[in-house]
């Protein structure tokens, strides 16, 4: 079925693709663009929050409870103010997320032994840097008394008298360092493919409608499905160039490392790269002009990236929007890439998710090809 007919079809779209700039920019610049700007911007690390310390105690005890939060990189202590209220202003003007206040008998209670309560306030309206915090402040203030404890009962003779009964040693496997990156990239090979694939197949065959050049496709020789096969082939190869210059970009900037095989993720993704190319041919036949088109795809891009639990876990939505999510290629093709770069895992583990990529590769695949031909008839 390579012929020559379908090698020319194939070569005049290369060349349409190559004599349309918007084409080009959205084929190499577009996904590079993406990727540097939700590789660093979207991100759940939450590091330097700037931190308003009110120490009203001045003691070297003070001193080395501000060192213990200015040695962790969750808190920067930017303000030192000599009133709450002070403290209050800063926070309100959003110029400090969190502050610190340290009672006048601090040290004195620290040094004979005494309870002593240490105020501190959390701005709670970005719940996702409030979270971060306060989990960070409660896990450095027990690091800090637990030191204390030992230092007063080491004092005593009594350091043996400190081990705990239960030792709980935690590991992180895969990614120890909770890098937000090493998680967002491998989801972004899905998110930028499905969109270029989708909106590039798209507003091709609209835009030749819209020329009336495919009507002369038509009166020639070229078979419907050497036409369709024709034009999706080049962005097939688009497609794969594009998800090899996400991998490099985030393995040289990122520093991502890639733990399972690069062949098995490229065949892997062939399955939800002709699902997209489905996807786009579906919406060529619904959509009459290209900017139709770019609104379509936008409208199947959106609730892809927020049911395939790209930004927010599936397992805390509502039941109906997790059953939903079933039907999102993406969401099996974000655990395929997830699991190969991070995890390293082989086939077996992925059958899952290929079974399911494979019934929505066929499915959608022949639907469009279907409804693209009745469109040429």
């Amino acid at each position: 079925m390579f012929n020559s007919r379908l090698r020319s079809l194939i070569r005049k779209e290369f060349i349409q693709i190559r004599r349309d700039p918007r084409t080009l920019a959205l084929t190499f610049l577009l996904p590079v663009i993406q990727l540097f700007l939700l590789g660093y911007a979207a991100t759940n690390d939450v590091r330097n929050v700037p931190l308003v310390v009110f120490d009203q105690d001045k003691s070297a005890q003070s001193r080395e409870l501000l060192d213990a939060y200015r040695a962790a990189d969750y808190f920067q202590l930017r303000y030192d103010v000599q009133s709450e209220d002070e403290l209050r202003a800063l926070i309100e003007n959003n110029s400090a997320r969190a502050g610190m206040i340290i009672p006048p008998d601090y040290g004195e209670n620290v040094t004979g032994a005494r309870p002593s309560q240490v105020a501190f306030i959390i701005d709670g309206s970005d719940p996702t840097v409030a979270g971060t915090a306060l989990a960070a402040a409660t896990l450095i203030a027990q690091a800090k008394a637990t030191e204390l404890m030992v230092e007063r009962l080491a004092a005593r003779g009594l350091g043996t008298a400190v081990q705990p009964p239960i030792e709980v040693r935690t590991q992180v496997w895969y990614n120890p360092d909770l890098v937000s990156a090493y998680y967002m990239i491998p989801g972004l090979i899905g998110i930028i493919v499905q969109f270029l694939a989708t909106l590039l197949t798209a507003t091709a065959i609209v835009r030749e409608r819209e020329q009336g050049t495919i009507e002369q496709l038509i009166v020639t020789p070229i078979q419907s499905l050497e036409l369709v096969v024709g034009k999706v082939t080049p962005y097939v190869l688009i497609a794969f160039f594009d998800m090899v210059l996400i991998l490099v970009v985030g393995v040289l900037i990122f520093g991502v490392p890639i733990n399972g095989s690069i062949p098995l993720l490229l065949a892997l993704s062939s399955l939800f790269i002709i699902t997209c190319l489905g996807i786009g041919i579906f919406i060529s036949t619904l959509a009459h002009t290209q900017q139709e088109a770019m609104l379509i795809t936008m409208f199947t891009l959106l609730p892809s990236i927020f049911l395939s639990g790209f930004f927010f876990p599936l397992a805390a939505m509502p039941q109906l929007l997790q059953w939903i999510s079933y039907l999102v290629p993406l969401r099996y093709f974000l655990i395929i890439s997830r699991g190969i770069v991070l995890k390293g895992v082989g086939l077996e583990a992925l059958l899952p998710e290929v079974i399911a990529l494979t019934i929505f590769a066929v499915l959608i695949m022949t639907a469009a090809a279907r409804r693209f031909r009745k469109r040429l008839d």
